[in-house]
């Protein structure tokens, strides 16, 4: 072989080897096109169809961009609802706080507690409808409320009695009354202990011991009490029911005794109402979270929820020592009733 035709053969082998380097070399930008031709034109613009952010297609770019801004709105979230709670449980602590301040104010401006020891024999009742029953008067018609704590021993059984009054006129609908003369009449609370001994918490206009029979009886007792003038936390009245405003409770009839405020009440309701009643008393408003773990919720609004004490005795009346941050009695019905009751809170 000449050397003509070996210069003929190396250069055509070096231009077949140039050629395959050069196909190479185009082959990569070939494959980010491919990639590039992935974005959408119809959501990004024909001008950015061959277009690749990076080693990514503008597409992926974008929706990191969204997940990273989301955990950002996430955390902001958490913080502020972190703030929202954290104040509230501080301007929880400041209300309990200043309940307790004035607990311990309203202690101190409430009338000396009496505490009186005794035995008595019942006299016939001197009440209309009751004149063969018999009476014994502890504490006698006032116009104060007597709160306190009655412990006996008799020589039978016997029945509670407690009174609310006088009525205004037209005020007995329905209740049970006691009345000496059939003008002066008084809201009955009856309670048919059917025992010889025990105590009670008792709110009332008065306070007595009472039998079916015409035999006197004699029972010996201690009583520690209050004398309570009237307020907007001790009181002595007649009112009619209302619908009830809570969510769910449409059909349902309810009487406010005591009106829900921020630091809870303690006290004694001594009631007569004109058909069975159940006793509610309400614990809140509560803070966000709080009312979903199952415990009966009332509501207004759907906004503001209280925890709610829900107590049927299927009674018309009775006595109720309480803790709430309201107080009401309530019946399922739809149509009013009237209810006499008499209350008094603090120590």
């Amino acid at each position: 072989m000449n050397n003509k035709t070996i210069f003929v053969v190396f250069f055509t082998v070096s231009i077949l080897l140039l050629g395959t380097i050069s196909s190479s070399v185009n082959l990569i930008p070939s494959a980010d096109a491919l990639k590039g031709q992935g974005v959408p034109s119809s959501q990004y613009g024909s001008a950015t169809k061959g277009i690749v952010c990076g080693d990514k297609l503008c597409s992926e770019v974008e929706q990191e961009e969204k997940k990273v801004e989301k955990k950002i709105e996430k955390k902001a979230e958490k913080k502020e609802q972190a703030k929202t709670e954290k104040k509230e449980s501080e301007k929880k602590k400041l209300d309990d706080k200043a309940a307790s301040e004035k607990a311990r104010y309203d202690e101190l401006s409430l009338p000396p507690r009496t505490i009186k020891t005794g035995t008595v024999t019942s006299t016939q009742d001197p009440g209309q409808g009751h004149e063969n029953h018999q009476l014994a008067i502890i504490l006698p018609p006032s116009d104060k409320v007597y709160r306190g704590i009655f412990a006996f021993t008799v020589s039978e059984n016997v029945q509670l009695v407690t009174l609310h009054g006088p009525l205004k006129n037209g005020e007995d609908k329905g209740q049970a009354i006691w009345s000496p003369d059939g003008k002066t009449k008084y809201a009955l609370t009856f309670v048919p202990l059917d025992a010889s001994a025990g105590t009670w918490a008792f709110a009332g206009n008065a306070l007595a011991v009472h039998t079916m029979n015409e035999d006197p009886f004699t029972v010996s007792y201690s009583v520690a009490y209050r004398e309570r003038t009237l307020s907007d936390t001790v009181k002595s009245e007649t009112i009619t029911s209302t619908q009830d405003p809570g969510q769910g409770h449409e059909n349902h009839q309810l009487a406010i005794i005591l009106p829900p405020r921020p630091y809870a009440y303690f006290g004694t309701l001594g009631f007569s109402a004109s058909e069975d009643v159940q006793l509610v008393a309400l614990h809140g408003p509560l803070q966000p979270g709080q009312g979903a773990h199952g415990q009966a919720i009332w509501t207004p609004d759907g906004k503001t929820f209280y925890a709610l004490t829900f107590v049927d005795k299927e009674t018309a009346m009775g006595t109720w020592q309480f803790t709430g941050n309201a107080v009401a009695l309530h019946t399922m019905k739809d149509t009013p009733f009237t209810v006499s009751y008499s209350i008094a809170t603090g120590q």
